[in-house]
């Protein structure tokens, strides 16, 4: 395997998930653009503008180009598993001098800036396996002004799904414009403490307006749309129709003296790319 190849690939998935907003993000803010007045039409005019200036002029979107983070799901054949994470810090290094990348990690004891995004833990990485031998990697940037909303709760599991609601929409009220809305909501549901966030963050690989299978957590997620979008928050918290694009959640089995809820949220550039890398060391990035 060309190690430099594979390295050059995931400096091409960072790029891409910092540069270019997915089309299903993009189309969602055009599609609320519509329907929104003033301010609010302004706010989301402007969102749709940097999105495409920043493709075309292959800048960064947010001057916050977050820590980096990677899902990856590896096919158990892949015969290069033991030498990914090193690649994709070698990777994370280049990029924050090629793209530019902000630096954006700091030791927690010595406020030292790493001025490379790369620290203990850090680029942040969740592994996942499943059969064949093809590696899917996604680049999801996280910016630190969303980061700060997200929220734990273990909540009592006789609050039920009521009690579930009535979190989300509480803690996205009291976030107002700080997270730069329109968000799109990850929510973990069940688990344990850490379980639940890492759901969360996992829900915000799916694509905006695309529901879950299960019809019950289908119906979950549209009520929240519709009860976070009532608040009037609006576009950067101006006030306006669109609070939220998206409500994702995924659920786990929980423990009978427990109900976890980790919710993440996500700003209005809902950044994110995924990687297709070979057996035989190709890739593709989408």
């Amino acid at each position: 395997m060309d190690e430099e190849h594979i390295v050059q690939g995931l400096v091409d998935l960072i790029f891409k998930a910092e540069t270019q907003l997915p089309t299903d993000v993009l189309d969602a803010l055009i599609e609320y653009e519509k329907k929104e007045t003033g301010i609010a039409k302004i706010q989301l005019q402007t969102m749709i503008k940097n999105a495409k200036i920043a493709a075309e002029t292959k800048r960064p979107i947010c001057q916050d180009t977050g820590v980096q983070t990677f899902f990856i799901t590896v096919g158990e054949d892949f015969q290069y598993v033991g030498r990914l994470k090193s690649l994709i810090k070698k990777a994370v290094k280049q990029a924050t001098e090629t793209i530019p990348l902000r630096p954006n990690t700091f030791d927690v004891f010595t406020k030292k800036n790493h001025k490379d995004n790369i620290g203990a833990y850090i680029p942040a990485i969740t592994w996942d396996f499943t059969a064949g031998s093809d590696v899917t990697i996604t680049a999801v940037p996280k910016g630190g002004g969303s980061e700060n909303m997200s929220k734990l709760v273990m909540l009592k599991p006789g609050v039920g799904l009521q009690g579930v609601k009535d979190f989300v929409v509480e803690t996205m009220i009291q976030a107002g414009g700080n997270p730069c809305p329109p968000t799109v909501v990850g929510l973990g549901v069940g688990g344990g403490a850490d379980l639940a966030m890492k759901l969360g963050k996992f829900a915000l690989l799916r694509p905006v307006g695309h529901r879950h299978p299960d019809k019950k957590i289908a119906q979950l997620e549209e009520d929240l749309i519709q009860d976070i979008n009532q608040s009037g928050i609006g576009p950067m918290g101006l006030g306006g129709k669109t609070t939220v694009l998206d409500v994702h959640v995924e659920h786990a089995p929980r423990h009978p003296a427990s109900l976890p809820v980790g919710l993440v949220v996500q700003c209005w550039a809902d950044r994110r790319a995924t990687m297709i890398l070979h057996n035989e060391g190709t890739y593709e990035v989408k």
